[in-house]
């Protein structure tokens, strides 16, 4: 297993219309989570990979978001993107593991493929106990909540902070490791997730977004009246 307990796993990700994307800006970030005593780093796409890759033994988590108007599901849908991030450098590679229709491998298959054809481990994105059951039976590595608010099953979770149920039942469920992702935005909310049995915590836009971070503090600048 490549991803420590108690890792905090920063994610390295800014789409096109972010200052920050491309792979320079992204190597820097992760060398920066590397400096702050991150335990891994999640990237998107072989651009960013190799170039986080260069820079880092850290474990990376690789995933390839491929937009697809047709198919919900965006985070690794096929083979061949998992080939591609995995000769980029990536040590594990995550997928999205919900039972929404995808535009590639069904992710039983996708997941032998991985493990037998390229080596890797594998990291599921899962929105429900039950998907992360089946994710389980699938033989993955690791189970995580990231999806959870993000699908049209569990929309309503997204404005009520990180899904700590979930990730409750998870680990009190399931036997492999149980990361904590998705909208853990403070210290206070990571060290929860772990009190709650997290394996690791992925932390991302909180860290890594200074677009996000600025317009969180402007809103509170907005708000204050005097």
């Amino acid at each position: 297993m490549l991803l420590p307990k108690g890792a905090l796993v920063v994610s390295c990700q800014a789409r096109e219309d972010n200052p920050m994307h491309g792979p320079v800006h992204m190597s820097a970030m992760a060398l920066a989570a590397q400096a702050g005593g991150a335990g891994g780093i999640r990237a998107n796409g072989a651009e960013d990979i190799a170039a986080i890759r260069a820079v880092t033994r850290l474990p990376i988590i690789g995933i390839s978001k491929v937009w697809n108007d047709r198919f919900p599901v965006y985070i690794t849908p096929s083979f061949e993107d998992a080939a591609r991030i995995a000769g980029a450098g990536a040590d594990i590679i995550g997928l999205d593991a919900t039972a929404r229709p995808r535009n590639g491998e069904q992710v039983e298959r996708l997941v032998a493929r991985i493990r037998d054809d390229l080596g890797k481990e594998v990291f599921a994105d899962i929105a429900t106990l039950e998907e992360g059951m089946a994710a389980h039976a699938c033989g993955v590595t690791y189970v995580a909540s990231t999806l959870s608010g993000y699908t049209d099953e569990t929309m309503a979770r997204k404005g009520e902070g990180p899904d700590l149920e979930l990730l409750e039942a998870l680990v009190a469920t399931l036997p492999v490791p149980v990361v904590a992702e998705g909208r853990f935005d403070t210290p206070e909310l990571v060290a929860e997730a772990f009190r709650r049995g997290a394996h690791a915590v992925v932390v991302g836009t909180a860290i890594t977004n200074p677009r996000e971070i600025t317009k969180k503090f402007v809103r509170a600048a907005q708000g204050w009246k005097p």
